[in-house]
């Protein structure tokens, strides 16, 4: 099973298999998490009773605690060459946490099977994208990382679409949608386990130590550093997409078809990715990255104002397109800035500044949604993209990737 995809010198050069299982570990998993998690505001709001600012912070939490353990995992597969083993505990954890969801009778109880999930995420997030820059040729790194992205998001939208016909045909049971949603948890960790062989691990060549020192940082990179901060600015402006299911059903959505907010936004997401990283490994990845900050900025402005559930549905189309021109490729960007001993550091660091301003900006989006409403939660997402769209220009090189390096 392979994909080609050209590179500079005009050979055309396979994505490896393990690319491809890797990226069917993550579409099994997404189902998973989508089914629970396209319904889980909704179930929060009416069944639980959380306010809006309470589902922010329980999403924000639950993602700056995933960025946290990403630096640890992410190290650790650094100093001892086993991104394989981390990143079965990883998806491991998150599928011993799905029964959790459908058993949680309060905000601390979703809470509490929010947070193991997500350290399941993050112990395997890291180690995952890292492994992923081992199996890859540098000229395709841009096509590998879509490719993965957009299998993983065929399955972020394969899961609304099972939530709204089980929804359908149970009469409105959110809690054995959860219970279901456990099975393709299950199958992403036996892919993995089997489908997915490690390369020979890149090792250190001095002893492991703390990634915290000065010099350890140093090493990055500035052009690293960089990157990072133009995606930690990204991620104040993108808030968590509860956001979006909730504005949905503020613009008349039943709650059983709730779940397709998410379909359209992970539709636009996976059809765009992998065209979006092969763009990316052939021409100027700095213009695409500007270009998606702008989409972004249009999709908070529609979602921003009252317009309908059209609108709605526009606005969410604009949000996928924003993400599948912009996650990978800002992947493939950590890979090429730092050294292959340290991607996994690299990767940690990355996630774990975007983890921090995903906190704040759903502790953010919470709280204007609900003092202020849902129109002044998307105008503070525009303002912070105009922000980061003048930080691509400012501090991004032109040519950050180059092919065939």
């Amino acid at each position: 099973m392979a994909a080609e995809t050209p590179a500079s010198s005009g050979v055309r050069v396979a994505i490896p298999r393990g690319v491809w299982m890797l990226g069917f570990v993550s579409l099994f998993m997404d189902v998973s998490s989508e089914m629970i998690h396209a319904l889980l505001p909704v179930f929060l709001l009416t069944t639980v009773g959380a306010s809006a600012a309470v589902i922010g912070l329980i999403e924000g939490v639950a993602e700056a605690t995933a960025s946290i353990v990403k630096v640890f995992s992410g190290v650790l597969s650094d100093w001892f060459g086993q991104r394989k083993l981390l990143a079965v505990i990883g998806y491991g954890l998150g599928a011993l946490s799905k029964p959790l969801f459908p058993l949680a009778g309060s905000a601390g109880l979703v809470l509490a099977a929010r947070f193991v999930d997500r350290v399941g995420k993050g112990i395997r997030g890291a180690p995952r994208d890292a492994l992923v820059a081992d199996l890859t040729p540098p000229a395709i790194r841009g096509a590998a990382y879509g490719l993965r992205q957009s299998l993983d998001t065929v399955g972020a939208f394969a899961g609304p679409l099972l939530a709204i016909g089980l929804m359908l045909a149970s009469g409105g049971d959110i809690q054995l949608v959860f219970w279901l949603a456990v099975i393709p948890a299950m199958v992403s960790v036996a892919i993995l386990i089997g489908g997915v062989h490690e390369p020979d691990a890149v090792r250190p060549a001095k002893a492991a130590r703390s990634p915290i020192r000065r010099d350890e940082l140093r090493r990055l990179g500035g052009a690293y550093w960089r990157v990072v901060a133009v995606a930690a600015v990204l991620t104040l402006a993108r808030f968590s997409e509860a956001f979006l299911v909730l504005r949905a059903q503020e613009a008349g959505l039943a709650a059983a078809l709730v779940p397709l907010v998410l379909v359209v936004m992970n539709l636009a997401y996976g059809l765009s990715a992998y065209p979006a990283g092969v763009l990316a490994d052939r021409r100027d990845p700095k213009r695409l990255l500007v270009l998606g900050f702008g989409v972004l900025v249009a999709a908070d402005l529609v979602l921003a104002f009252e317009g309908g559930l059209w609108a709605v549905i526009a606005g969410t189309a604009l949000w996928g397109l924003h993400m599948g021109m912009t996650q990978g490729l800002l992947a493939a960007l950590v890979a090429e800035t730092v050294p292959a001993d340290r991607r996994g550091t690299g990767f940690g660091l990355f996630n774990l500044a975007g983890g921090l301003a995903l906190l704040l900006a759903s502790a953010l989006a919470g709280g204007l949604w609900t003092w202020i409403g849902s129109g002044a939660t998307f105008l503070a997402g525009a303002g912070f993209t105009v922000i980061g769209l003048a930080g691509a220009v400012l501090l991004l090189p032109r040519r950050t990737i180059a092919a065939g390096q």
